[in-house]
């Protein structure tokens, strides 16, 4: 048995403590089990309280740059008010039930660079202290898999993923941050989009997709909302119906550009609707239009693979001083910074 980390609030030869989950597959709106294990210091110790949070690293901007720090967006407490003789080893176990909202942190077995944790607060004496995140990996649900497999087969190829401080108007958005995914067009789309970026907020009866076209590039940015269910699953030709979708973002930046004197609607619809994008959207749904549960990120997967090794949970090992949320589905951000209103609409 390791533990990770001495409590140093808590003074030398103090409580150790260590975080172990179990290694099932994590999907949104599911559970985490695992155990804390507590061995106790050189002597006995009344530990007041026990819990464990769910951390994430997300970018938030304020002073006119970005900064990378800690949310902690679920805190289950396990406990608290007893003993810990010295030398005393402790273990209890756990089951967290993770937010719908939380994010991805691969896709088809390749890592996006996004970090997540559980780590444990222990409080004893009048002092708090966290020990080590232990890494949380989250894999996509059937209908997330479905759309991103849609995307992949179309062609889109995966810039990068991230965590957005900040609150997607018009959503029903309940986490404090969201997760980006930013995306290179298919080469059908390459001459009326620079850039798509993919938002996936899932919920227990379905899923909302934002997707949003240049929205850092020099054209005007729009935008596009589509809610499905996870009952439809099976009866959806995906590639057909994301193509769809990504036509009609297209077609309103049309509109937005043209106002702006930049461009045409006929000429940018125009390519989109020739015989190119035809045949791409020919192509994907032969390559498979419905798809389950195991669905492969085709053509995403990979991109995916030049993400591998980014994200380091040690950017999260110094959150003690965000303090504690009681019960279910609270959420605290960055003591500098908070969520802003993303209005996309």
């Amino acid at each position: 048995m390791v533990f990770k980390r001495v409590l140093g609030s808590l003074g030398v030869g103090g409580p150790v403590v260590d975080t172990a989950l179990d290694r099932e597959p994590v999907r949104p709106g599911g559970v985490v089990r695992g155990h804390v294990r507590l061995r106790g210091g050189d002597g006995a110790c009344d530990l007041e309280h026990l819990a464990l949070e769910l951390v994430a690293g997300v970018e938030a901007g304020y002073g006119g740059e970005e900064h990378e720090g800690g949310v902690v967006f679920d805190r289950l407490r396990l406990g608290g008010g007893f003993r810990l003789d010295a030398r005393e080893h402790r273990e209890i176990p756990f089951t967290i039930h993770i937010p719908w909202e939380t994010p991805l942190t691969e896709v088809s077995g390749q890592p996006l660079g996004v970090v997540l944790g559980v780590r444990v607060e222990l409080a004893a004496a009048g002092a708090k202290d966290h020990g080590d995140p232990e890494p949380l990996i989250v894999r996509p649900l059937p209908v997330q898999e479905a759309v991103l497999g849609a995307l992949g087969r179309l062609g889109f190829g995966l810039v990068a993923a991230d965590l957005r401080l900040a609150h997607i108007a018009g959503t029903g958005q309940r986490l404090p941050f969201h997760q980006e995914i930013e995306l290179t067009p298919a080469p059908q789309y390459l001459h009326a989009v620079n850039e798509i970026a993919l938002t996936l907020l899932t919920g227990p009866d379905g899923m909302e997709v934002v997707l949003e076209a240049d929205k850092r590039g020099r054209g005007s940015g729009a935008l596009g909302r589509h809610t499905v269910r996870h009952e439809d699953l099976e009866r959806s030709d995906w590639t057909g119906e994301v193509d769809s979708w990504i036509r009609a973002l297209i077609e309103s930046r049309a509109r937005h550009t043209a106002r702006d004197g930049r461009t045409s609607t006929s000429a940018a619809i125009a390519g989109v609707t020739g015989g190119t994008g035809v045949t791409g959207v020919t192509a994907g749904t032969a390559a498979g239009g419905a798809v389950g549960g195991g669905m492969v990120t085709a053509g995403l997967g990979d991109a995916l693979g030049n993400l591998a090794g980014l994200g380091d949970l040690g950017d999260l090992g110094d959150l003690g001083d965000l303090g504690g949320l009681e019960g279910s589905g609270g959420a605290r951000a960055l003591r500098d910074s908070g969520p802003e209103e993303e209005d996309r609409g």
